[in-house]
């Protein structure tokens, strides 16, 4: 099933008709009425830079509906250049202005988004700089003309723009800036469960994919009392969706549209196109902006149109082929954000090494630079790996994805290793050292996912490798250090069972016969108490007694001899 095909004849015309069935008989899941979030800016504006810039863009902007515009100074101006007209200064002399030291400069912080930015001067005692100069909590707008912009983000937050004097653009920019004025709506993108997070468990820090990927730094960890959560922004969140396809235990859902939906979706069609007689389908996951500036693609390729690229990884691509694409590939586009195409590359690298560990070609797998049609168009060089379709009766993402691995496995030549992944994949096993496990469980009420599990009535703590995420939370949690995680992919159907790491006989008490601890629990426990005065003399078989005889015994000692007490 995994060979390479020599260039056979395909009716591009019948791919063609192949796939408009299938777009007619299923459509591409949209939001049409997604949740949003809602922007209010009054255009109370606050311009960052050098002397002369600042000015300059405060006079392009009077009279263009700002509601004020305010100046921070940042620096002289540039002896460099031309020097202004002389009515620069008198034309701008009105305006709030504050002119920065070099250690102020340093020391300017910028949070928020349009209609609430804050705007800080200092570290220990920040002044609030909106207060200060124009009796007004927040901006609404940020100008930042300097050369290294206060927030440097490949995404900065709506209402922060950042702009070169010399730029080509700097006209229509500046009207742009000036149109940031009313109420503004946008889609909110996601929705988080928190039930699934990994991030997090009794005080320990597990999984922190979603947070390395953002290039909008919308997302964060907020620390409590005890616990860390993560937080999205929705008001700084562009709706890149590399966090939704980065989280391995769908706490992190897109919502436009929902990640499943795009699955069953993509299956369909690809079902479709077979039944209507279309061949070596190849699916291309590219950006909908993208898409609709292409000219048209060969008829044998699906394109599967995204709000942005990161918003499907190597599921869905792995989807793809397990549901009978002969091949994926994945289309980049200009102007992607650096940490988008990190991103991107990284997914690649992962899809590509799972595919050579289940047995298949990893070129199956492909990533195409932006406008590069004759990649795009290219005939597969493998037929489809399965005839039949994929259906999914599971409704989790790592359900999903163990469907689709298990599918993949069954068609492909797979070795039983643990192959490599790239570094911080979440895929893996455990080793737990039985001498020092003594089954408090601690680790099972850590785990995020039902990958640890313990035995019920029995002393026993069970794993199942295909529902691990490698968080870590639960080597985290054992006060005896006894797991080890063992990273990688087990191409192996064992990766799917659940198996026995460590059991003992259960310790039955020695008053009512109930089972409530282990038998090495029980010893550890009365070598390490042996020397406790509450435990001298005959009082150390109570901890041989559940825990409802324990409390019985104590206060049957009390009630014979009220003074005992006094002597612990």
């Amino acid at each position: 099933m995994n060979q390479r095909i020599e260039m056979l004849p395909v009716d591009d015309t019948g791919n063609r008709l192949a796939r408009e069935a299938a777009h007619r008989r299923i459509s591409w899941p949209i939001n049409l009425t997604p949740s949003s979030v809602a922007y209010v800016s009054a255009g109370h504006a606050l311009i960052l830079g050098n002397e002369r810039d600042a000015r300059r863009a405060a006079r392009e902007l009077r009279g263009r509906g700002l509601a004020s515009l305010t100046l921070a100074i940042t620096g002289p101006a540039d002896p460099e250049t031309e020097a202004d007209d002389e009515t620069l200064l008198a034309d701008t002399r009105s305006l709030a202005c504050q002119t920065l030291t070099r250690e102020q400069a340093a020391s300017l912080r910028v949070e928020g988004y349009l209609g609430r930015f804050s705007v800080t001067l200092g570290r220990e005692q920040p002044l609030n700089l909106g207060r200060a100069l124009v009796d007004r909590e927040y901006f609404d707008l940020v100008l930042d003309l300097g050369e290294t912009p206060i927030l440097a983000l490949e995404l900065p937050p709506p209402g922060y723009v950042t702009l070169r004097w010399a730029e080509p653009d700097r006209a229509a920019r500046l009207e742009a800036f000036a149109d940031l004025v009313g109420e503004f709506d946008k889609p909110r993108y996601f929705q988080l469960n928190h039930d699934l997070c990994a991030h997090s468990s009794s005080g320990n820090t597990g999984c922190t994919r979603c947070l390395e990927v953002c290039p909008a730094d919308a997302i964060a960890s907020r620390q409590g009392r005890i616990e860390a959560w993560i937080e999205i922004d929705p008001f700084r969140c562009h709706g890149v969706g590399s966090c939704s396809s980065a989280c391995p235990t769908g706490a992190i859902q897109f919502r436009l549209p929902e990640t499943h939906r795009q699955q069953e979706t993509l299956l369909a069609w690809l079902e479709a196109y077979r039944q209507a007689g279309g061949t070596l389908p190849v699916v291309r996951f590219v950006a909908a902006d993208h898409q609709a500036s292409d000219d048209d693609p060969a008829g044998h390729v699906l394109d599967v149109p995204l709000e942005e690229l990161g918003a499907a990884g190597h599921d869905q691509w792995l989807t793809a082929l397990a549901g009978g694409a002969a091949e994926v590939r994945v289309q980049r586009h200009p102007r992607m954000p650096e940490r988008l195409t990190a991103f991107i590359d990284d997914q690649l690298a992962l899809a590509r090494a799972l595919l050579e560990a289940l047995g298949h070609s990893p070129e199956r797998v492909t990533g195409l630079e932006a406008g590069d049609t004759a990649g795009r168009d290219a005939l597969p060089a493998h037929p489809p790996l399965v005839e039949t379709p994929l259906a999914f009766d599971t409704a989790g993402k790592r359900d999903h994805l163990n469907a689709v691995l298990t599918r993949l496995l069954e068609c492909g030549k797979p070795d039983g290793r643990r192959h490599a992944m790239p570094a911080g994949a979440a895929y893996g096993g455990l080793d737990v050292d039985s001498a020092a496990c003594t089954l408090c469980m601690a680790c099972v009420a850590g785990c995020p996912t039902p990958a640890l599990a313990a035995g019920g009535d029995s002393p026993r703590l069970s794993f199942r490798e295909a529902d691990c995420v490698q968080c870590g939370l639960c080597a985290e949690a054992c006060p005896e250090d006894a797991i080890t995680l063992l990273p990688g992919f087990l191409a192996d159907p064992a990766r799917s069972e659940r198996r026995v790491c460590h059991e003992e006989e259960a310790f039955d008490c020695i008053r009512c016969g109930k089972p409530f601890a282990t038998a090495g629990t029980i010893a550890t426990i009365k070598a390490k108490l042996a020397d406790h005065p509450y435990f001298a003399g005959d009082a150390l078989s109570r901890l041989e007694m559940c825990e409802d005889c324990r409390v019985r015994d104590v206060w049957r000692e009390l009630a014979r001899d009220p003074e005992s007490q006094l002597k612990v």
